[in-house]
């Protein structure tokens, strides 16, 4: 049985479970055990670190005022995770980018190549 810590008592729970057995939080969406309800933790809001309310998307009623959300996305996670889908095609979209600025470089070379090929064949 996998578990997970609740947020409010710190007690295991099982992490299917939509409310703590020990202190009644409310660990996932009413109705939607599959989705997680995140909460924020200390004095401040949801709000202030998601992707959604940065990018102007969000509809949420409680916005932005929120102290838990099924749809948060934290803000530094997703920066990370876009720099490193980045770094990983960085590469491959470089070379691609390359070949298309210079498309008539490689061509004169390789008439040169094809050129001394040639002259050296005949010579």
């Amino acid at each position: 049985m996998a578990t997970v810590t609740c947020p409010r008592c710190h007690q295991l729970v099982d992490h299917q479970a939509i409310t703590c057995p020990y202190c009644q939080t409310t660990l996932k969406a009413y109705g939607h055990p599959g989705i997680p309800l995140h909460r924020v933790s200390g004095d401040g809001y949801l709000c202030d670190t998601c992707t959604y309310h940065a990018d102007d998307t969000c509809n949420f009623p409680k916005r932005p005022y929120a102290k838990d959300c099924t749809l948060y996305q934290n803000l530094e996670e997703s920066k990370l995770e876009s720099q490193q889908q980045l770094a990983e095609q960085s590469f491959g979209v470089v070379v691609k980018g390359w070949i298309k600025r210079n498309q008539g470089l490689l061509l004169i070379l390789g008439l040169l190549c094809i050129c001394l090929l040639l002259a050296l064949s005949t010579g």
